[in-house]
């Protein structure tokens, strides 16, 4: 089953500019998708960060949807009024007409690390497409329906539609596809060369600077498999003990994992797991810290990825279907590119 993680956005709700952000996640394969819209409200971006999310799969698949708002998920699924946003509901019907889809509410800011995701793609969106003055992302990817600009009841008229070109009829730009927060820098990937061929970046002339990253990561799991974990009844022994001890020697021998990765003298690891804000997950945080001439990204990402596989290796037995999500730095300090925050 395919799951989407959708979210939506209004600065000056209602009237203001608006942004939606879905994280489409299927096996271990994670896409994100944002855009813009002017003139909006939050309700109809909730609704367009679904058609949007729904848009990135081929019909006949089997999704399910989950979204921080009871507005869209009470109306597909409970049979709420469509009093507003009517050009929208016919959207969403039509897309998921081609579909099998199940609805599920998330509370928001709870924690759940794919719809802070989204929330954070919808909001960034906003706040992008406001600053630069963007033209509104408009255009599905596939059946070429144009943004709906009619006034709602209740509610302002949105800004008139604008071509992605001045040729009549040309189609307007796809959904933005946000693989990473970070830009790549002017110069190009680092770890290769003017051939094309791979290599280990150079880094002897660098300075030795203070470094810092922090990385985040969940586990999913049946509420039972965490009851277990917290009462320390696996005959393994304590799940979230030896998960951090591991997330911690993995760290140590990231160089070793990760073919052009440099070793360096890590000053400190710490792994910290905690249940997450509902009884289905435990949350896992990594700060590595080293004095040095490169970054300490790789092993904060490796020790929260190592310490997520010694926790469904101790629990399997009675879950196999948990999930590793989420992996994420969330942190940088120090070097030559400058700080980095994604939280």
């Amino acid at each position: 089953m395919i799951e989407i993680y959708t979210d939506g956005a209004c600065l000056g709700n209602p009237g203001g500019p608006g942004g939606w952000g879905a994280v489409v996640v299927e096996d271990s394969r994670q896409q994100e998708f944002s855009g813009y819209e002017p003139g909006t409200t939050n309700q109809r971006m909730e609704v367009l960060a679904a058609i949007k999310g729904l848009e990135q799969t081929p019909p006949g698949s089997q999704i399910k949807v989950i979204s921080d708002s009871q507005y869209v998920v009470k109306t597909m699924s409970s049979g709420w009024q469509r009093n507003a946003n009517r050009d929208l509901w016919a959207r969403l019907d039509a897309v998921v007409a081609d579909r099998r889809v199940r609805w599920e509410w998330v509370k928001g800011h709870s924690g759940h690390p794919f719809n802070e995701l989204a929330d954070r793609l919808a909001t960034g969106a906003a706040k992008d497409g406001a600053a630069r003055g963007a033209q509104p992302t408009i255009a599905p990817v596939s059946d070429g329906i144009s943004q709906d600009t009619k006034p709602h009841e209740g509610e302002r008229p949105a800004a008139p539609p604008v071509r992605a070109a001045s040729q009549e009829g040309t189609a307007a730009p796809a959904p933005r596809r946000r693989a990473a927060v970070a830009k790549a820098p002017p110069s190009g990937l680092t770890h290769i060369d003017g051939s094309g061929k791979a290599r280990m970046v150079g880094v002897g002339a660098k300075d030795v600077t203070e470094r810092e990253a922090v990385a985040k990561g969940a586990v999913m799991m049946q509420p039972e498999t965490l009851a277990m974990i917290r009462a320390n009844a696996f005959e393994k022994g304590d799940v979230l003990g030896i998960a951090r001890v591991a997330g911690v020697m993995a760290a140590k021998k990231t160089h070793e994992l990760i073919p052009l990765c440099h070793q360096i003298p890590l000053t400190q690891i710490v792994v910290e797991i905690d249940s997450g804000p509902t009884d289905d997950c435990v949350v896992i945080t990594a700060t590595a810290r080293a004095s040095w001439k490169t970054g300490v990204e790789m092993e904060a990402l490796t020790a929260v990825t190592v310490a997520a596989l010694t926790v469904y290796d101790m629990c399997k037995a009675v879950d196999r279907g948990m999930r590793i999500e989420g992996v994420r730095l969330v942190k940088k300090v120090g070097g030559k590119s400058g700080d980095f925050s994604a939280e």
